[in-house]
């Protein structure tokens, strides 16, 4: 059996790792791939954008099922270009990831679905957004409608932050064509978590509660990043709040686009904001986030190549799927300057000498790339380590001994990743 795995981050490095362990012994493809990829897939040279490209192999290749990776090819169709051509694919349609490409129309669902979320004004025209956030509290968020790679958010703490993200929104495009509406939300104070879920379109299938930390520095400081680490699962997501994003969130949800004639199939991920044991809906994606899948994916029991059949055939239900009990840390190790601008190229060390793959630790490969013999940085987020153990405080110690073994040069990470749910 053929599998082609579209991305080339630390996420597709995950899923192509746990597709991997499949009994059924698939033949991997990714395109376009990592250094750490290349050593369990053939990376074939084609973007995760190049839809044409992408449908071209696997047409050429005969791939059996393709498995999409990151948002912006979900946005652009791949998955009604490669339905058209009869090619098997796992992931949501255009109009299904709108959920993800569109903050704003992710919103009306959610009000036509009843599902808890902050309240929030959308604005096309940049002199009423400007009034209307002059009128709210403070601290105050503005998102950039489109997709912005994880930093289109911004959590204004003064009426001048707030003003100043609209122009660079609206007005300077700092995020593109993502940036030209905008969606102002109040700010609500509480415990962020994710739970992601696989769905068929109607049957669904959550996964373990994880915690993403997006900020780039210690103590949850500095810019937001696509994500410095990750852990899972969460004390915070109770058994009783899992069944309570289940009911009120997740299948409410991939209801509401079957009613809209875009049933869901893929992975729905919930970003969400637990205030005082309640949860509301920060974001939906409509795909596996990135790292929450590097640290929910080694937990997963059941073959995830029989989950994915299962999806892409409409039959979620005929399948118990299953997760290990251990606990899971993921640190990434990134460039220096990132969230902005960083140096590429830049040699890896340590890589040799670390257990790529064991029982209690994974490197798992983000941004690099292979030149000549040695492994190099290609990205902002260059490599995810991943711990696991009995309990957290196992998974975390695994985590950091193995990121003690590995340098590069500007390389920094945070030091306090699952740190908040130990202390609790």
């Amino acid at each position: 059996m053929k599998i082609l795995v579209v991305g080339s981050g630390g996420r597709e490095h995950a899923m192509v790792w746990k597709l991997a362990q499949s009994p059924r012994k698939p033949i991997l493809y990714c395109a376009p791939g990592n250094a750490g990829i290349a050593s369990l897939a053939t990376c074939i040279p084609v973007r995760s954008d190049d839809v044409a490209g992408l449908k071209d192999f696997a047409l050429q290749e005969k791939i059996d099922v393709t498995v999409i990776g990151p948002e912006a090819p979900l946005a652009l169709g791949v998955v009604d270009e490669f339905r058209k051509a009869r090619l098997r694919v796992f992931g949501p349609t255009r109009n299904a990831a709108r959920l993800e490409a569109s903050k704003i129309f992710s919103k009306e669902v959610m009000a036509q679905a009843k599902i808890r979320t902050a309240q929030a004004k959308s604005f096309e025209k940049i002199a009423d957004a400007l009034a209307y956030v002059e009128r709210q509290k403070v601290p105050v968020v503005i998102k950039a409608d489109g997709l912005a790679q994880g930093k289109g958010v911004i959590i204004a703490t003064t009426h001048d932050q707030a003003r100043q993200a609209i122009v660079d929104s609206m007005e300077k495009a700092v995020f593109g064509q993502a940036g030209k509406q905008v969606l102002i939300e109040e700010f609500l104070d509480g415990e962020e978590l994710t739970i992601m879920a696989f769905t068929d379109g109607k049957t669904v299938v959550p996964m373990p509660p994880a915690q993403d930390h997006k900020r780039a520095g210690d103590g949850d400081t500095g810019l937001n990043t696509g994500g410095m680490g990750a852990y899972s699962p969460a004390p915070l997501g109770t058994p009783n709040l899992q069944g309570q994003v289940l009911h009120e969130v997740l299948q409410p949800m991939v209801d509401a686009m079957a009613r809209l004639g875009s049933p869901f199939q893929g992975v729905l991920y919930a970003g969400l904001m637990v205030v005082n044991g309640t949860p509301y809906v920060l974001e939906f994606n409509a795909r596996m986030g990135d790292p929450e899948t590097q640290v929910v994916l080694p937990l997963l029991k059941t073959d995830l190549l029989d989950i994915i059949e299962s999806v892409v055939e409409h039959r979620l239900d005929q399948l118990s799927v299953a997760w290990h009990p251990d606990a899971t840390v993921c640190v990434v190790m990134a460039s220096g300057g990132y969230p902005g601008s960083y140096q590429q190229g830049i040699p890896l060390s340590g890589l040799p000498s670390v257990i790529m793959s064991s029982d209690s630790s994974m490197v798992f490969h983000a941004g690099t790339a292979q030149k000549g013999n040695e492994t190099v940085t290609a990205g902002g987020r260059v490599l995810g380590v991943l711990g696991r153990g009995r309990t957290l405080f196992e998974a975390q110690r695994e985590a950091y001994r193995v990121v003690n073994t590995i340098s590069f040069e500007g390389c920094h990470f945070r030091t306090d990743i699952a740190r908040r749910a130990l202390k609790a």
